[in-house]
């Protein structure tokens, strides 16, 4: 057996993917799936990070985990035109994925109106009108993208595996199941029941991430991923309600 044969042997039998799976396709919601070790405190060999550190997800190692187990995999992120860091990460996702691979479309900027606990969080630029006091939060969903998608290439596929804890994709595995297809959730954190208990296989984040992540300093302005991760969770909250 080759080296690559044994690594995909390994890697699905550690991840429970069987061979009753058949083909599977692979799709990626980065923009959900970037958050996912934002909080982690110790790296892929259990060792506590420095103040300094933070694991950052290798689109090269992530490339590489998908293959190991998929037939085809694709990538969808949004960027910001107005940002050279972000045209270049899309620049970097098309040479490593593919440039056919690739879905994109510019970020949206969403207000969010500031609370008295999360304004010592905000690490952007406020405004102020009549209604209080609110910042802008980037925002760019890809669930008809990706569903559309997974409808269309419904004859190239036996599993649908979707890397995203968004809820809004538990529709698309009920009906993907009602096509006789099976499902794999790869999830970060806590999800609703509801799309956990919609999949034949769910994979924790922790699981995977010695195949996908590096130990990286962080950038000068280190809270502001996190900072608005927790607006961003905070505002859901706010319109779903209890």
């Amino acid at each position: 057996m080759e080296l690559l044969d044994l690594k995909k042997e390994t890697v699905r039998k550690d991840l429970g993917i069987t061979e009753d799976f058949g083909r599977i396709h692979t799709s990626i919601d980065f923009g959900n799936v970037n958050y996912w070790f934002d909080e982690d405190r110790q790296d892929n060999d259990g060792v506590q990070l420095q103040e300094s550190e933070r694991l950052s997800i290798d689109l090269e190692k992530l490339k590489d985990f998908v293959g190991l187990f998929s037939e085809d995999a694709r990538f969808y992120y949004g960027h910001d035109a107005t940002k050279i860091g972000s045209l270049g990460f899309l620049k970097a996702s098309r040479s490593i994925f593919g440039q056919h691979r690739i879905v994109t479309k510019p970020i949206q900027k969403v207000r969010h109106d500031l609370t008295l606990e999360e304004i010592p969080l905000n690490t952007r630029i406020t405004r102020t009108d009549s209604r209080g006091t609110f910042v802008y939060l980037p925002k760019c969903n890809f669930d008809v993208e990706i569903s559309v998608d997974a409808m269309r290439l419904l004859d190239t596929y036996d599993t649908f595996c979707l890397l995203s804890s968004d809820a809004d994709f538990v529709r698309l595995l009920h009906f993907l199941k009602g096509r006789d297809k099976k499902t794999i959730l790869i999830k970060g954190g806590r999800i609703l029941h509801t799309l956990k208990d919609s999949a034949n296989l769910v994979i924790n984040a922790q699981d995977i991430k010695k195949y996908i992540t590096i130990k990286k300093q962080k950038p000068d302005q280190n809270g502001q991923a996190l900072a608005d991760r927790k607006l961003v969770s905070t505002s859901r909250t706010i319109q779903k309600g209890p």
